[in-house]
Order: C-alpha cells, then sequence, then structure tokens
C-alpha cells in the first residue's frame, strides 16, 4: 500500500498541478478533497470491542486517512477539521477507549493533550486516532508546507468547532463555544498558520457593502492571488454560526467564512451535504461557493456507487469531499474518487466556456 501511495502522489504532482490559468476566479475552478481529513484507524481491538456494541455504526466509522501533507503532496483541494475546545487542557487525554481492549498502540506519547488550546479529533473516547493532535500543531504543519510550495492552489478547509451540546452516554463532556471561545479560535489560525497564507470575508467583500454582494458580483480572488493561501469555512449553523457571527455584519474582522443562507449578508460559501440536490447548479452559476459529498459512511464505497460524486461533477460543485481518494484499505472495493488523468483540480465544467 505504501508503495501505491507514493506513487499516487507522484502522479497527481505530475498532471493535476497544471492548466488552470492564473486568471481563473478561485469559484471557478472545482476541486476534490477529503473528509475528516485527520482522522486515522480505530485500533483493531478496539474497534472490535466497539463492533459487538454497534456493527452498523462501526461501519460508517471503518475509514481512515493518510497524513495530511501526503493528501497535500497529491493535490487534494480540501481538507476537512474538527476540533474541540480545551481552555485548560487535558479534557480528552485519556480516552475512555483505551481501557476497552489491551494491546493498543501508544496514544499521545508527547503530552500534546495535556495542554490548553483546541484539539482535533473525531469522536471523544472512541475515535480518537488523528493525524495532529492539536489545532497548533496542524496549523504549523500546514504552514511549513505552504512556504515550502509557495505557488500551490487555494486549499479550502472545513471546519466543525464541536462542543457545546450534550455529549454521548459515557463520553468527556465538550466545552461551551461562546463569542471568546470563537474569538479565540480565530487568534490560533491567524497566529500559527500566518495572516498571509489565508483569504478571509474580508478580502472577497472588498468594497462591497456586504460579502454576498461581493460574491454575486464575481469578486472572488483569482487563482494567481490565491496561491499559496487556505480559505477555512466554519461548517456549522444555528446557535454556533450566529454566535460566531455576532457583533460582525459581514464577517468582517472574521477569519472564516460560514454555511450562511442565500440572501444574507453572509453568504458567500454554502454547504450542501447532498450532491443531487437540482439548486446546486443554480446557486454556483450565480457565484456561491458550494461545497458538498461524493461519499459518506462508507455506503458509496462498499457500493462502488459513484452518482453522487457525478452530481456534484456535474452540477459545478466547485469542492466535493471523499474518504476514498485512494481505494479503501478497510475492505474490498474499487471505489475511488478522482478526476480524469489522476487529477483533483480542473477548470469547472459549468465555467468552461470563460477559461
Amino acid at each position: 500500500m505504501k508503495a501505491f501511495v507514493c506513487f499516487a502522489i507522484i502522479l497527481a504532482t505530475l498532471s493535476g498541478r497544471r492548466e488552470i490559468p492564473d486568471s481563473l476566479p478561485i469559484n471557478k475552478i472545482q476541486v476534490i478533497g477529503s473528509h475528516n481529513s485527520y482522522k486515522r484507524a480505530i485500533d483493531p481491538a478496539l474497534f472490535k470491542v466497539l463492533e459487538q456494541h454497534g456493527a452498523d455504526r462501526m461501519k460508517g466509522l471503518d475509514y481512515s486517512h493518510i497524513p495530511i501533507i501526503d493528501q497535500l503532496e497529491m493535490g487534494l483541494g480540501n481538507l476537512e477539521i474538527d476540533v474541540y475546545r480545551d481552555e485548560k487542557g487535558g479534557r480528552y487525554a485519556h480516552p475512555k477507549g483505551l481501557d476497552l481492549a489491551p494491546n493498543q498502540e501508544p496514544y499521545d506519547p508527547d503530552g500534546e493533550m495535556l495542554r490548553s488550546g483546541y484539539k482535533v479529533l473525531h469522536v471523544p473516547d472512541y475515535d480518537f486516532r488523528t493525524d495532529s493532535y492539536t489545532l497548533e500543531s496542524l496549523l504549523k504543519k500546514l504552514r511549513v508546507w505552504s512556504e515550502e510550495h509557495p505557488d500551490h492552489y487555494p486549499v479550502f478547509i472545513t471546519l466543525e468547532a464541536k462542543g457545546g451540546d450534550s455529549s454521548g452516554p459515557g463520553m468527556a463532556a465538550t466545552e461551551a463555544l461562546t463569542v471568546q471561545a470563537f474569538d479565540e479560535l480565530d487568534r490560533c489560525i491567524e497566529e500559527y498558520l500566518g495572516r498571509e497564507h489565508l483569504i478571509t470575508p474580508d478580502d472577497v467583500r472588498g468594497h462591497y457593502s456586504t460579502l454576498e454582494e461581493a460574491v454575486l458580483a464575481g469578486n472572488w480572488p483569482k487563482v494567481q492571488e490565491a496561491k499559496g493561501k487556505y480559505l477555512f469555512v466554519l461548517d456549522d449553523k444555528d446557535r454556533k454560526r450566529a454566535t460566531y457571527m455576532e457583533g460582525r455584519p459581514s464577517l468582517k474582522g472574521r477569519i472564516l467564512f460560514v454555511n450562511a443562507d442565500p440572501g444574507t449578508p453572509e453568504a458567500a460559501i454554502l454547504i450542501r451535504n447532498n450532491a443531487k440536490l437540482p439548486e446546486i447548479k443554480t446557486l454556483v452559476q450565480q457565484g456561491y461557493i458550494i461545497r458538498t459529498r461524493a461519499d459518506s459512511d462508507t455506503k458509496e464505497a462498499r457500493a462502488n456507487d459513484r452518482s453522487n460524486f457525478e452530481a456534484a461533477c456535474n452540477a459545478g460543485a466547485q469542492i466535493i469531499t471523499t474518504d476514498y481518494y485512494l481505494k479503501s484499505t478497510h475492505f474490498d472495493s474499487d471505489y475511488r474518487v478522482h478526476f480524469e488523468g489522476e487529477k483533483y483540480i480542473r477548470v469547472n465544467p459549468v465555467f468552461v466556456a470563460d477559461k
């Protein structure tokens, strides 16, 4: 498998990073990226124990990713990160799952989870293996990679802030997400990734009165201007979204875009997980950037069902996420998601005439 991954990275590097005009606005490209990009496999011993209590649920968690930097080297154009606030440190340092099965791989050998700050993981206590224990360490990796590859295409990052809700039975309690908590999140991203590596709502809004007005006028940065940069979008709605926007009309001064509703001042990047929604193509043509999914919970991969991916491609959704830019190593399936020529970025077919 390791040799195949290396070959895939080399092939993507040679074939996937050209043919995108520098003058093209970033809403007129289409990228494939990963879902829960940080997720490592649940330890096999723990997986067997958890499977006894919910085999169907565990099927949906039976996937994992190669290291995030390797994903970027392949040319993936989107990452998805889940973060949990941990103001004092140590809240997620001792997952209960470690006590449920013997002989598991060591966890957090350097004690990163004991430090204060946002943590990166999927499900506390049970699905906790991760590419980076802290958001700080992940951002530092991204910054180093960008500075080593200053001409890389823009990378979208879908960020979900977990917490503030009821935890599952027996799981570590999560912390509330207040305006102060979101201020800390913004500062963390800006400090450890660097403002020079960010595309923010202020950058897109420019001289327009609202962010949505700028988007509908096509004021997205060009590919050349966006190279070496990341664009974050908060994948939350309702209370969390309202908290993040509080006192920040059109997201003035904020780092993240939000999954806002069309017709509101903050609308720019919209999340539509159902790739077959007929509205997607219309929204794309209006100027919004749409993020959707090719697969979820391993279902499409097990059935080798590419219909969601094909629908997303045809509708022009700019960001298409998958768990299978490489074939599964957890079960037998030929399912894999990429554009023609082993590429993960291309000119958006809805705007081909504009190339």
